[in-house]
């Protein structure tokens, strides 16, 4: 039995957040991280000598799912006589956010991102098998990821031969024991039924559901086609994965919500937000690569980098970065990411970090060097405020890099702080705040 504050080798255990037939999870605290995880705890009699080995096989299919709405396994294995799953701590579940009303706008903003993630997926051949509010964890107000990828199917498996387990958002031909890439499309086109009406389908999934509605006084009937289509009880008629009902969903998207539920205010709202959204795609074709840009604005859900000190389309401050990191571990003062052999934040002004590891790490990354003659490595990254080894302010100013392609790039700085913006995008330079 794992107790609250209870220490499973660097993690403390916090808090218990859920239980299921499956697992227990738990908050919990990486003492040489410094960061909140989130800690699933397959209960000790699902835990056999054939589940550990799916469960090896399925975290290596996992790795190989890197995607922005995807939720990353930090470390699966052994911790004393517990099996333990550790993964990024969100803010809560989709689940726990449609008990509330979800405004139209951020409705449609989750049905993409649900749809990007499975289509990642099922374009690696790669079926979820669970997908359920439930596992779609939130990230700040507008960021979901797709959790439990690979696990699911271990732990459904293990379940259903416990004889526990209900129904749910399972597709009628995997309850059968016959599961495709078009049983995820059911599950999702119930999540899509339940958010957008309120209410969530029941067997035998007559059409007209509950809730219909609804769904006519406020959705287009092409949406409410596609709903439709994707949870048909035969299979065959579903789309054939989600890359396909994520490009029917894309088609319709802009006219997705029955133009008589619009007041005027709105619909230019709509529009502006239309241009925008060009915008910001353009941008992340030409600059996503070459800027790293991976993560989310807690405030407006755009596009931003792990190094922006604020976000480029609406301003505000990123004084905590609070979404992904491909560095091994964290500031504990801005929470972005470190190298184990960086003895300072190179992002804040924070104290000392480490170092936590006495091995010296090479990196692409570094591409200048400190002007601390004095300095016992010398080696920055672009956009870097401090030096990782002696703290001292670089006061270079760095312009924006080259993209890939025969792209026209004009360098631009800003006026305030010097450092490359590209006003053709950006309202905000992300570096200093300022408007652009």
């Amino acid at each position: 039995m794992v107790k609250v504050r209870q220490h499973l080798g660097k993690y403390r255990i916090e808090k218990r957040l859920a239980e299921g037939g499956f697992a227990t999870v738990f908050k919990a605290h990486d003492t040489i991280e410094g960061i909140p995880v989130a800690l699933k705890i397959p209960h000790g009699h699902m835990v056999t000598k054939e589940t550990l080995e799916d469960f090896r096989r399925e975290v290596r299919v996992n790795a190989k799912l890197d995607h922005p709405n995807i939720l990353p396994i930090k470390n699966a294995g052994f911790i004393g006589e517990h099996f333990v799953i550790v993964y990024p701590l969100g803010d809560g579940t989709l689940g726990d956010r449609l008990k509330k009303r979800v405004a139209m706008r951020t409705a449609m903003s989750y049905t993409e991102q649900m749809l990007e993630a499975l289509a990642f997926a099922h374009a690696k051949r790669v079926m979820h098998l669970d997908v359920k509010p439930d596992n779609f964890i939130m990230f700040g107000k507008t960021k979901l990821r797709l959790a439990d990828f690979g696990i699911a199917k271990v732990a459904h498996k293990t379940v259903q031969a416990s004889g526990a387990g209900t129904v749910g958002y399972i597709a009628p031909e995997q309850a059968m024991g016959r599961p495709s890439l078009r049983s995820d499309i059911f599950a999702m086109g119930l999540i899509l039924y339940r958010m957008f009406s309120g209410q969530l389908p029941e067997w035998p999934f007559d059409w007209p559901a509950s809730g219909h509605e609804r769904l006519k006084r406020t959705l287009h009937p092409q949406f409410i086609a596609l709903i439709r289509r994707a949870m048909s009880v035969d299979a065959k008629e579903r789309y054939a994965d989600a890359g396909a009902m994520l490009s029917a969903f894309r088609r319709i998207k802009s006219r997705a919500v029955r133009s008589s539920a619009r007041t005027p205010a709105a619909t230019r709202r709509a529009t502006g937000r239309n241009w925008k959204t060009i915008r910001i795609r353009e941008f992340l074709r030409r600059y996503r690569t070459v800027l790293d840009v991976r993560c989310s604005c807690d405030n407006c859900g755009e596009p931003v980098a792990e190094s922006m000190q604020a976000c480029p389309w609406c301003g505000i401050k990123r004084d905590k970065h609070r979404d992904v990191t491909k560095y091994p571990a964290r500031c504990k003062r801005c929470k972005r990411g470190v190298k184990l052999d960086w003895k300072y934040c190179p992002w804040c002004y924070g104290g000392a970090i480490g170092p936590k590891s006495s091995r010296s790490y090479t990196d692409k990354r570094y591409v200048a060097r400190c002007p601390n003659a004095s300095c016992e490595r010398r080696s920055i990254m672009p956009f870097m405020r401090y030096c990782p080894w002696c703290r001292v302010k670089i006061r270079r100013k760095w312009p924006i890099p080259e993209p890939a392609g025969n792209h026209e790039h004009e360098t631009k700085r800003c006026r305030s702080c010097g450092n490359g913006v590209l006003s053709e995008f950006w309202d905000y330079c992300p570096w200093c705040g300022k408007s652009v």
